[in-house]
């Protein structure tokens, strides 16, 4: 017994498997289509998220800079909590600047560096004037006095 097939009924299944192929392929180029625009659009989406995070971002670090001081060459604060105290108590002391590149305290009674916001305490034993100088990389200064009164 031969199954030997004649060309019409050869005919006919290349007929009933290209109907079959056909929509197949159809679809899979359809679902192709969709994936790649679906995913190019994703990818649209996360670029305009980062780049709008990457503005917020870089807004909030010029308003930090900004309030550190920015590109000004300042002492920012120098003050002494409490200004007035008894023999043999301490007083806080505190102060902040912007670009400076060196810092000295005149009575050196604590090491100081150039700082956004630093504190150390002092035990004067009279009233003392503090001077705090601060020296920019141009070589120009700036200073500012306070003191502590010893009652």
């Amino acid at each position: 017994m031969t199954t030997e097939t004649t060309p019409e009924a050869r005919a006919r299944k290349r007929k009933k498997l290209l109907f079959f192929i056909l929509p197949v392929l159809v679809v899979a180029i359809y679902l192709g289509w969709v994936f790649y625009s679906r995913g190019r659009e994703n990818r649209q989406i996360d670029a305009q998220a980062r780049a709008r995070q990457n503005a917020k971002q870089t807004a909030e670090d010029r308003k930090t800079v900004e309030l550190m001081g920015g590109n000004r060459f300042e002492i920012t604060n120098f003050y002494a909590n409490p200004t007035a105290i008894r023999r043999g108590e301490s007083a806080e002391v505190c102060y902040g600047m912007s670009n400076a590149k060196s810092v000295t305290l005149d009575p050196p009674d604590a090491p100081v560096w150039p700082a956004f916001s630093r504190c150390f305490d002092v035990t004067p034993k009279k009233e003392t004037t503090y001077t705090l100088t601060a020296t920019d990389a141009a070589g120009n200064t700036k200073t500012s006095t306070l003191t502590i009164k010893v009652k």
